[in-house]
């Protein structure tokens, strides 16, 4: 008597992660991220003025003040991840000395053609180099550079674990890893105000600006999924970073992790 033949084995369900609120293949988010940014990317710093009232230009200042890059002409390195619009790395090298030299790397082509852009136009070519790269794949060699830096990027990763390796790894022993992000809220009843102004006006003023609202509406359930300061602290040391300390700003609207390669 025949045997009847075997049923194939199910296969596994893909590895979901969070997109916002909502679960995706994990190999499907990066592309979704992408299309938020190359969306938004011709307008990212208008929109930032306006869904911030202008705070995030403060708080970027305070970013670059904490890196505190030399004056003078010894040479200081930075990689500023998911550096987009070039933000920070002019903010970098306009406080740093004849030395420093930042290198720009996104993920988004679109981002970093606006940033490419900018540079050119206020005279930074020479003091900044934009390129095409993944957080989590860094294409530059071991112990590179003396300070990473990223700045409302890193809650964009498929991975974090794999982007705070990554970091740990292109930094020289001594190199401090930087990061800015937002976080969580700490004062009693700003939350709830925080929340309704994210959740309706944020996504309104993106559909009036952009012609689209959802990239924005994605980009605050990003923020609710994020670890809070804490967890974030602890991924960092996991990440063999030691001296690991966080300062809130705004009330903990952001924050501004810093740790240290030994």
């Amino acid at each position: 008597m025949s045997k009847k033949p075997a049923k194939p084995a199910a296969s596994a369900p893909a590895p979901e992660v969070d997109f916002g609120f909502r679960k995706v293949a994990e190999d499907e988010k990066q592309g979704l991220v992408n299309e938020v940014f190359s969306k938004s990317a011709a307008r990212y710093d208008q929109m930032n003025d306006l869904m911030s009232g202008g705070l995030h230009r403060l708080w970027k200042d305070d970013f670059v003040t904490m890196l505190n890059p030399p004056a003078g002409g010894r040479p200081f390195r930075v990689l500023d991840v998911a550096g987009g619009t070039g933000d920070i790395a002019f903010r970098i090298v306009e406080k740093g000395g004849q030395g420093t030299h930042v290198t720009v790397a996104d993920i988004s082509p679109e981002m970093v053609g606006e940033g490419r852009k900018r540079a050119e136009a206020e005279g930074h070519l020479a003091k900044c180099d934009f390129t095409v790269g993944n957080a989590e794949a860094l294409a530059f060699p071991d112990k590179s550079f003396d300070a990473y830096t990223i700045a409302f990027g890193i809650r964009n990763v498929t991975h974090i674990d794999r982007a705070l390796a990554e970091a740990y790894r292109v930094l020289k022993p001594g190199g401090r890893f930087l990061c800015l992000e937002f976080s969580h809220v700490d004062v009693p009843g700003m939350d709830k105000i925080y929340d309704a102004y994210s959740f309706t006006v944020i996504p309104a003023v993106g559909k009036v600006v952009m012609g689209d609202g959802q990239p924005y509406r994605y980009l605050v359930e990003s923020i609710r999924t994020f670890p809070d300061q804490e967890k974030f602290k602890a991924m960092i040391e996991a990440a063999g970073f030691t001296r690991v300390s966080y300062r809130n700003l705004t009330g903990g609207v952001v924050a501004i992790h810093s740790g240290w390669r030994i």
